[in-house]
This record gives C-alpha cells, structure tokens and sequence, in this order.
C-alpha cells in the first residue's frame, strides 16, 4: 500500500463522522432527481444511483466535495480522480467531462459542488497576508486536493441553511469566505492564489478564459485576445496551454460545441440554427466537429439523449 493510498484511507475514516451527518441532512431535503435546487444559489446538490458519463459541461470556477463515492475528470489526456477524501478544485472556468463510474441505490453516490467568488479570494489573501508556495508555471487549472473534517464540518453548516431561511442572508457568505480560507489554506492552495492575485500570469489567462467565455461566437483574434490579457501572444498561447491543457482556439471550439449543444436541447432549435448562433460559418464544418467531439452527428446525439430522458441528468457536475 503506498502513501497516497494510506493517506486517502486515513482522511476517509477522519471525516466519516462529519459526512454522515452530512448525509443525514441531506436525506430530509426534496430531491428533484439527481439534484436539490439549495436555496444559496452557488451551491448544487447531487445524488446519482447509476453509473453517469462520460458527462461534458463547462465548469466555472468550483470546488466539489463528495460526500459518498468517487468521479473522474478528464482535462485535456490527463484522468483526475477524486473521492470522500478529497476536493476537486477548479481554479479557472473550463470544458471537462467527468465520470461516475460505480452508484446504485444501496451506494448512492453524493455530492456538493461550489462555485467560487475569487474576488473574495483576493480580499483574503490580502487582508490575512497569506504566503503559499508557488504551483509549477506549467500545472493545469484544476486539482485534487485533501478534504478535512473542518471543510466538511463547513460544508455541512452552509447546506444545513436550506432549514433556517431567515439566517442564510448573513451567515451564507459568512461560511462561503471560510471555505474558501481553508482552501487557499489547502495543500492546492496555490492554485487559487496564481489565479486571484491580479497581476499573476494565471490571473491574466484567467481574464483571457473569461473574455473567451463571454464571447465564443465572435471570430478569434489572438493579438486581440493576448492585449485583453495584456500578454505577448506567443506567451499567452503558452501560459492558456499550461493551465487548460488547450490552445485559445480549440478552447473556443469547445465553448461553441456545448453551447450549440445546450441550445438544441434547450431551445430545440436545428444544427444549422444552432452552429450560426455560436459562430460557425459552415453547418458541414460544425455537424464534422460536433461528432469528433459527441461521438455522434448532431441530430443522432440529441434524439439520443432526448430517447434515453437523460435531459435533467446531463448537467449533474458535482
């Protein structure tokens, strides 16, 4: 048995107490499917029976904490995998897709994710002087990090909220500023930080990925989109590889892709329709893309999941 292994078994047994309680809460909530629609709108239930995925969705910047279970991640060729013991961090908003392998009705597998103010990030760096080691230049936006009982015991005091309405205006944020304290605490601390702190490389990829987010229809210029991150080209095409494992343009190829996507689940609108509203010019080139992609032509892949009532489960992303 190596140190990673002991490592993970020992953290499972420190935090079993805590995500029993956890789970205990969670059992009084009304579930709709998979999800729970908390009342702290960044905050996303999950609870899967099934195996799910390989599921794509562009994440934004989040922690996910399971609380039963395990996922993959795929980024780029790398496969993170998580569980009990351990958050998933995404320091900068990115297509992944991720995987529950194993869940059944008797071993559910449940989990939390929280979308990330890195505005507040910046202020507690700043206003508790907070030293953390530097992360490699070349290390990608995400991470798998060690769960304590304290970020559960955090975890479980904000979702406990959905029961006492009347203090969730005061002590949601209150709980949110401590879970990201302990997390730019964390052994992956780092990765916040390079994002948060202005003037970091991994700030200025981050505004890159941000602009990108806002405007993936628009044609892609990278002298345009390297002075909106006020870097050289050549070195904002290095540092966007690094933390996205991407180039900016397969970037916004994947942006178009889901959004294209989303929009003829969502809106039931054409392939045609759907790749001019994200920016193709060639429905041939979009319907080619889509498959490398989905593994299917549009049309296929939507009455797939349209058949197989996959619709409220497609976004499950804990």
């Amino acid at each position: 048995m190596n140190e990673l292994v002991r490592e993970r078994q020992a953290m499972r047994h420190a935090t079993e107490a805590i995500r029993e309680q956890i789970l205990e809460r969670l059992s009084t909530l009304a579930w709709d499917g998979t999800t729970y629609q908390h009342p702290i709108p960044d905050l996303d239930l999950y609870r899967v029976v099934e195996p799910l995925g390989p599921a794509s969705l562009v994440y934004e910047p989040s922690v996910s904490l399971i609380i039963k279970g395990s996922k993959q991640m795929h980024v780029g060729g790398e496969t993170l995998v998580y569980d009990e013991s351990s958050f998933f961090l995404i320091a900068v908003g990115l297509p992944l897709k991720g995987q529950v392998c194993a869940a059944s009705c008797d071993k559910p597998y449940v989990a939390a994710r929280l979308r990330l103010d890195l505005e507040k990030a910046r202020r507690i760096i700043a206003d508790h002087d907070l030293a953390m080691p530097d992360v490699p230049q070349h290390a990608l936006g995400v991470a798998v990090g060690t769960a304590t009982p304290e970020l559960f015991d955090a975890l479980l005091r904000l979702i406990s909220l959905a029961h006492a309405p009347g203090d969730l205006s005061f002590l949601a944020d209150h709980i949110h500023n401590e879970i990201l304290y302990r997390l730019l605490r964390s052994d992956q601390g780092g990765q916040l930080r390079r994002v948060a702190l202005a003037g970091s490389n991994g700030h200025r990829v981050a505004r890159a990925i941000a602009w990108l987010r806002d405007n993936y229809a628009q044609p892609l210029r990278m002298e345009e989109l390297a002075g909106k991150a006020n870097m050289g080209v050549s070195t904002l095409h290095h540092h966007f590889r690094a933390m996205t494992a991407m180039s900016p343009l397969q970037f916004q190829k994947h942006l178009r892709l889901y959004n294209a996507r989303e929009m003829m689940l969502a809106q039931s609108v054409d392939a045609s329709t759907a790749a001019l509203r994200v920016g193709y010019e060639s429905p041939t080139q979009f319907s080619r893309e889509y498959r490398r992609m989905f593994g299917h032509p549009p049309l296929r892949d939507i009455k797939s999941i349209l058949n197989s009532n996959e619709i409220p489960r497609r976004n499950v992303g804990g």
